[in-house]
C-alpha cells in the first residue's frame, strides 16, 4: 500500500507507518474480521415490529449496512414512553449493554459513510535547513484566502516549526503559518500576513495522531480563523494594518512548504523548519464555511474558487524530503453516534468507529413476507450462480449472509455471472428469494467504495453489468414477483435508488478528455457527464431512443438556469442522469396505492368519469452536485406515453416526481410539487419541475360519459349564454346608474352583485383564447377566481340583507352596508390572496383557465360557495315560511269564506314565487352542479340556469322592478313638463308618483312593513284625482293590493308595477 523509498534508519518514517497503518487500516479490518463469522441473531416480536438482535459487535457504518442489506433498518430511537418498555423487553432476552441507534430520518438521509483516499504524503524526518518542498502555482491576489491541510506533528521537539511560508518581494513574510508545542502538550498555531504576527494559540494536542486544520483571513478587517479537526480554536481580527488602507495577499509569490523564506524562495534556517508529515494541502480564494471545511476534513475538495489543488505534479520535491503514497482513510462528517443503554432506558453517543452490538428493526409483515419467500425458495437462481462462479457469490440464505466489502474485481465478477444465469433464463420468471438475492447483491455492489488508485476500466464494465442485471430483472414477465416483495424491498422504486448508486460511482471516470460517461441497455440507461460553465451556456439535455421509432425521451437542464449557477459563482458541475423505459417497474407502480394521493384530488366534470392512475411514461431523473453536494435546479423534461391498452380511452397526464419522504414505510409516493404541463400531445407530455429528482408522467384514465358533439354543444351554449347574460348586466347595470334609482341598501347590494357576475362572464368568455400564454393564462384564473368567488359572496349578503329584512337586526344602516362591502369583496380579496401565496406551483390547471381542480385549490373556490349555498338556503327557507304564513293569515282576514282550492292556490303561490324571484339571486342553481356526473342532461340544465342567470336579474330588477319602472316614469314626466315651461300659468305637476296603500289594506304588519322596505316611506294618500294634462293613474306595489290572489309580503328582490 505504501511506495517505500525511505533510508532504513529514518525512524521517524516508521513511526509514520505504524501509527498511519494502525488508525488507517483497523477500520477495514477489523469490518473484515467481525463480518467474516456467522452468528445467528436472537428475533424479537412484538405486534408491529420484529427485532433482530445481532451480539457481534461492528462499528456503526457496518451495522447500518449489515440491517440495510438485510431489508430492516438499523434500530430508531424509542419514542419517551416507549423506552422503558422497549428495555424492559430486551431485558426480558437477556440482552445487555449498549447498541447502536439511527436516527429517525436514517432510512432516508444515512450520514456518508468514512472513504479511503489516497493521496501524496511529503516526510520531513527531521529539521533542517534543506529539505522543503515549492508549490509550483501562480497565485492571484487573495483579498481572501484558505489554507486547509491534514498534518502529523513531531513531538520530539518543542522548538518553532514553519508548516509554510508565502513571499513575495514587497513583504518576505506575507502569508506564513508556524508553530511549536508548548508545556502542556498541546501545538499552539501563529498566523502571519503582511509580517503581522498573531498570537500563538493551542489548536490540538501533540499525540503523534493525524490532525486536519485550516486557516482563514480575510481582507476586510484583517478577519482571520483556525480550526482543527472542523472545530474553531481561535478567531480575531485586524490582522491586516498596513497604513489605514487594507490590502489583499500580493500574488505571484514564492509559496514554500516546511521552512521559513528569510529571503524571496530561500535563506533557510534549521531552527525554523518543520519536523513532521503532511498530506492534502488545498488553497482557496475565500473564506470557507464551516460546512464546507467540514467537507474537507472528510476529503470532498471544495472546487469553487480553488487556487490550488494537492498533487504530486504541482511540487518541486527537494530530493531529501521522502515522498510515499498513502491511503488515507478520512474522518466522517459525524464523528459520533448515538447508542441506546439497555439497562438504564437512556442515550448517549460513542465514537461510530467503536464496536457494538446492534438491533434491525423489520416491519412485521414484510419480516413474515421475507420468510416466506426463504421457505418457498427452490434456490436454482442462486445454485446456479454460486456453482458457475466456483465459490458463494450469493448465500443460500438471506438472513445469514454477512456484510461483504467488496472491491472491484470481486464485484465485476459476481455480476458477470449473475448476467449470464439471467440471459440464460431470460423467459423464466424469477421466484420471489431469487429476486431478493439479486437486490441483496445490487446494494452491495453499489457500497463499493472505489479506491483513487484502482483501475478505472473496470469501473466502467462494473457499471455496464449493474444496468444489464437491473433491466434483466425489470422484465415484464417479473412483474408478479416484484409485487410479492414490494412490502420487504419498500417498493419497486428501490432498485432505482440502488441505481442511483451505481452512477455516483461512475464519477472518477470523468476527465478532462472525456466529459461523458454514458451506460444504456435495453430499458435502463445511465450517465454522468461534467459540465464547465463558461462563457457559451446552453441547456444540457439527457437524450434517449425509445423502441418506438423516431422517438426519444428527454431531460434537461435549461439554459437559463445554467446561467443562475454561474451567477452563484459555480464553474464545475457534474450531471447524473437515470432512465427507465416502460417495464414492470411502471407496472408495478400503477399497481400499488403509491398514486392514490391523485384519487383522492381527481375531480370530474361530468363528461368524463374517473376510473384511475397509471405510470403512463418511462421514468427519468437528474440531479446536479456541486463539491459532491447536491444542488437545486429547475428541470424540463419530454417523454413518450406507453398506453397501448388505453389507446380508445382518454387520459390525463400529469407531471410527478418520486417523494421518498412520503409514506417512508411504501418507500414513497408520486407528488405533484413544483410540476406542471407546459404541452400535452396524444403521443407525449412534456413538463417542467422546479427541482431535480425521478420524474414521471402520470396518466389519468377517464370513460367518457359525453360524446364530443354533445361536448361541443354543452360548449356553445356556454358562450351564448354568458354572452346573452353578460349583455343583460350591463344593461341593468347601466339603469341602475342612469335612470336615477333611488339609493338604498338593496340597490347597492345589486349593483355590486351585477358587476361582479359581469366581470366573471366577460373572463370566462375569453379565457378560452389565452390558454396558449402562461402568464395571461395565470391572471385570467387570479382574476376568474376573484369575481366568481366575489359574485357568491355579493349573493351571501343578498341572503344576508333578506333576513335582516325578516328578523329584526339591531345594526345601524352605515354599519350594515360596512360589514356588506367587507364580505362582498374583503373576504374573496383574502381567499385568494392566501391561495395563491400558498399554492402559486399548483393554481392554474393544466389543460384550461381555472382552478386546477387535480389539487386542493379548488376547494378555495368549492368551499365557500359551498358555504354560501348552505347559508342562503336557510334563509330561503324561512324567507318562504314567513310568506306562507302571512298569506294564510290574510287570506283568512280578507276571505274566510273562500273555498278551499282557493286556499290551497294561495299558498303554492306564497311558496313557489319567492323560490323562482329568489333561486338565482341567492346562487341556489349552483345545486345543480353536484348532479351533472349523473347525466348529460342535468348538464344542459346547469349551463342554461348559470349562464343565463344576467338575463334572469335583467328581468327581474330591470324590467319589472317597480322602483326602474317608476324612475323611467319620473324621466318621462320630466321631460313632458320641460316641453311645457314656456305656459304662462303654473302646472299642478305631480313629479313623483308613489306607491299608496289603499283604505282597504289597513296597517301592514311588522313582518310585511320590513319586507317591503320602501325607498321613501310617504303616509297613504286615499282617493287622489290626477288634475292637468298629466293625469294619470299611480303604480301601486304588488304586495300593496290586498286581494286573495295577492300575497301579503312584498319580496325584497322583486316589486313589480301594476296599474291600478
Amino acid at each position: 500500500m505504501f511506495r517505500r523509498d525511505l533510508r532504513p534508519d529514518s525512524w521517524f518514517f516508521s513511526f509514520l507507518v505504524g501509527s498511519l497503518s494502525r488508525s488507517l487500516f483497523a477500520f477495514a479490518a477489523l469490518a473484515r474480521n467481525q463480518t467474516s463469522k456467522g452468528f445467528a441473531p436472537v428475533t424479537i416480536e412484538t405486534s408491529r415490529h420484529m427485532y433482530e438482535y445481532v451480539a457481534t459487535a461492528l462499528d456503526w457504518w457496518h451495522a447500518d449496512r449489515y440491517c440495510e442489506q438485510h431489508f430492516a433498518q438499523l434500530l430508531v430511537e424509542p419514542q419517551g414512553n416507549e423506552q422503558a418498555s422497549f428495555s424492559k423487553l430486551l431485558h426480558s432476552h437477556h440482552i445487555r449493554g449498549s447498541v447502536w441507534l439511527n436516527e429517525r430520518d436514517g432510512v432516508l438521509h444515512k450520514p456518508k459513510r468514512r472513504r479511503n483516499h489516497i493521496v501524496p504524503v511529503l516526510v520531513f524526518g527531521h529539521k533542517t535547513d534543506t529539505k522543503y518542498v515549492k508549490v509550483l502555482s501562480d497565485f492571484p491576489a487573495l483579498p481572501a484566502v484558505t489554507a486547509c491541510a491534514h498534518l502529523q506533528w513531531d513531538t520530539r521537539t518543542q522548538e518553532i516549526a514553519t508548516v509554510f511560508s508565502y513571499a513575495v518581494p514587497a513583504f518576505i513574510n506575507e502569508f506564513q503559518l508556524r508553530g511549536f508545542v508548548d508545556e502542556e502538550g498541546f501545538v499552539r498555531f501563529a498566523l502571519i500576513v503582511h509580517e503581522h504576527h498573531s498570537p500563538y494559540l493551542p489548536v490540538f494536542r501533540a499525540d503523534g495522531q493525524w490532525h486536519h486544520f485550516c486557516v482563514t483571513w480575510q481582507q476586510e478587517n484583517g478577519t482571520w480563523s483556525i480550526y482543527a479537526d472542523g472545530k474553531r480554536r481561535a478567531s480575531a481580527s485586524g490582522l491586516c494594518a498596513v497604513g489605514s488602507v487594507p490590502q489583499a495577499i500580493y500574488g505571484q509569490g514564492t509559496f514554500i512548504i516546511g521552512q521559513d523564506q528569510d529571503s524571496l524562495g530561500g535563506s533557510f534556517k534549521e531552527k525554523e523548519s518543520f519536523s513532521g508529515n503532511i498530506t492534502d494541502l488545498h488553497i482557496w480564494q475565500k473564506v470557507l464555511s464551516v460546512e464546507q471545511i467540514e467537507k474537507v476534513r472528510s476529503c470532498w475538495v471544495v472546487e469553487q474558487d480553488l487556487v490550488f489543488r494537492w498533487s504530486s505534479n504541482t511540487l518541486e520535491v527537494e530530493s531529501t524530503v521522502q515522498e510515499v503514497t498513502a491511503q488515507f482513510l478520512c474522518p466522517g462528517p459525524v464523528e459520533e453516534c448515538r447508542v441506546f443503554e439497555v439497562g438504564s432506558s437512556g442515550f448517549s453517543y460513542a465514537s461510530c468507529l467503536q464496536t457494538l452490538p446492534f438491533i434491525c428493526l423489520y416491519r412485521k409483515d414484510a419480516y413474515w413476507q421475507l420468510k416466506k419467500a426463504h421457505l418457498e425458495s427452490s434456490h436454482s437462481l442462486v445454485g446456479r450462480v454460486n456453482m458457475l462462479a466456483e465459490r458463494t457469490v450469493i448465500p443460500e440464505s438471506i438472513f445469514t449472509s454477512d456484510v461483504q466489502d467488496m472491491n472491484l474485481s470481486v464485484a465485476l465478477g459476481a455480476l458477470d455471472v449473475l448476467a449470464t444465469v439471467l440471459k440464460e433464463r431470460e423467459t423464466s420468471v424469477l421466484e420471489s428469494s431469487d429476486l431478493l438475492s439479486v437486490l441483496q447483491l445490487l446494494k452491495q455492489v453499489s457500497d463499493v467504495e472505489v479506491q483513487e488508485g484502482e483501475e478505472l476500466k473496470m469501473l466502467e464494465q462494473l457499471g455496464q453489468y449493474y444496468v444489464e442485471v437491473t433491466e434483466l430483472i425489470l422484465e415484464e414477465q417479473n412483474i408478479e414477483t416484484w409485487s410479492s416483495v414490494s412490502q420487504v424491498i419498500r417498493g419497486p422504486m428501490a432498485v432505482v435508488e440502488l441505481c442511483d448508486k451505481m452512477v455516483s460511482l461512475l464519477a472518477p471516470l470523468l476527465t478532462a478528455g472525456r466529459t461523458k460517461i454514458m451506460v444504456q441497455h435495453g430499458n435502463v440507461g445511465m450517465e454522468v457527464r461534467k459540465l464547465e460553465l463558461g462563457k457559451q451556456l446552453t441547456s444540457e439535455a439527457y437524450l434517449v431512443q425509445t423502441s418506438e421509432k423516431d422517438s426519444h425521451d428527454l431531460i434537461e437542464v435549461p439554459a437559463e438556469e445554467m446561467q443562475r449557477l454561474k451567477a452563484r459563482g459555480l464553474h464545475k458541475l457534474v450531471v447524473k442522469n437515470m432512465w427507465f423505459g416502460y417495464s414492470s417497474l411502471q407496472r408495478c407502480l400503477s399497481g400499488t396505492d403509491n398514486t392514490v394521493v391523485f384519487q383522492d384530488t381527481a375531480a370530474s366534470d361530468g363528461g368524463q368519469k374517473y376510473l384511475s392512475t397509471v405510470v403512463g411514461t418511462a421514468v427519468i431523473s437528474a440531479a446536479l452536485l456541486s463539491d459532491y453536494q447536491e444542488i437545486s435546479t429547475s428541470v424540463r423534461y419530454h417523454l413518450q406515453h406507453h398506453v397501448q391498452d388505453l389507446s380508445n380511452t382518454p387520459v390525463g397526464p400529469i407531471c410527478a416526481f418520486w417523494n421518498f419522504s412520503l409514506s417512508p414505510d411504501a418507500g414513497g409516493m408520486w407528488s405533484t410539487s413544483g410540476c406542471s404541463v407546459v404541452t400535452s400531445l396524444p403521443d407525449s407530455t412534456a413538463c417542467f419541475c422546479n427541482h431535480t429528482t425521478n420524474f414521471a408522467v402520470l396518466l389519468q384514465v377517464y370513460n367518457m360519459q359525453r360524446t364530443t358533439k354533445e361536448e361541443l354543444t354543452l360548449q356553445t351554449l356556454t358562450f351564448i349564454g354568458c354572452g346573452v347574460s353578460f349583455c343583460a348586466l350591463i344593461v341593468t347595470f347601466i339603469l341602475f346608474l342612469a335612470v336615477g334609482v333611488p339609493k338604498s341598501e338593496r340597490t347597492t347590494v345589486h349593483k355590486n352583485l351585477i358587476f361582479a357576475l359581469a366581470a366573471a362572464e366577460a373572463l370566462l368568455m375569453f379565457s378560452e383564447l389565452a390558454k396558449t400564454n402562461q402568464v395571461v393564462c395565470f391572471m385570467i384564473t387570479a382574476f376568474l377566481h376573484l369575481f366568481f368567488t366575489a359574485a357568491f359572496s355579493w349573493m351571501l349578503v343578498e341572503g344576508l340583507l333578506l333576513w335582516s329584512k325578516v328578523v329584526a337586526v339591531n345594526m345601524s344602516e352605515d354599519k350594515r352596508m360596512k360589514f356588506y362591502y367587507v364580505t362582498g369583496w374583503g373576504f374573496p380579496v383574502v381567499i385568494v390572496t392566501v391561495t395563491l401565496a400558498t399554492s402559486f406551483d399548483k393554481y392554474v390547471a393544466d389543460t384550461h383557465c381555472w382552478l386546477n381542480i387535480q389539487t386542493n385549490v379548488i376547494w378555495a373556490f368549492v368551499g365557500p360557495v359551498l358555504f354560501i349555498l348552505a347559508v342562503n338556503t336557510f334563509v330561503l327557507f324561512r324567507v318562504v315560511m314567513v310568506t306562507v304564513s302571512s298569506a294564510r293569515r290574510r287570506s283568512k282576514m280578507l276571505t274566510p269564506n273562500s273555498s278551499l282550492e282557493n286556499q290551497i292556490g294561495i299558498q303554492i303561490w306564497a311558496t313557489a314565487k319567492p323560490i323562482l324571484v329568489l333561486l338565482p339571486v341567492l346562487g341556489l342553481t349552483w345545486v345543480c352542479g353536484v348532479l351533472v356526473h349523473l347525466s348529460v342532461i342535468w348538464a344542459y340544465v346547469f349551463i342554461v340556469l348559470n349562464s343565463l342567470q344576467g338575463l334572469y336579474i335583467f328581468l327581474v330588477y330591470a324590467v319589472y322592478n317597480s322602483e326602474v319602472r317608476n324612475a323611467i316614469q319620473r324621466m318621462k314626466d320630466k321631460k313632458k313638463a320641460l316641453s311645457f315651461t314656456n305656459c304662462s300659468h303654473p302646472i299642478n305637476y305631480l313629479s313623483s308618483p308613489r306607491n299608496t296603500t289603499s283604505w282597504e289594506t289597513g296597517r301592514p304588519s311588522v313582518a310585511e312593513s320590513a319586507l317591503s322596505s320602501p325607498v321613501q316611506k310617504d303616509p297613504p294618500v286615499k282617493n287622489i284625482t290626477n288634475k292637468g294634462n298629466f293625469g294619470a293613474k299611480i303604480p301601486m306595489g304588488i304586495s300593496s293590493i290586498m286581494s286573495p290572489e295577492r300575497p301579503a309580503v312584498e319580496l325584497t328582490a322583486f316589486k313589480s308595477s301594476v296599474d291600478t
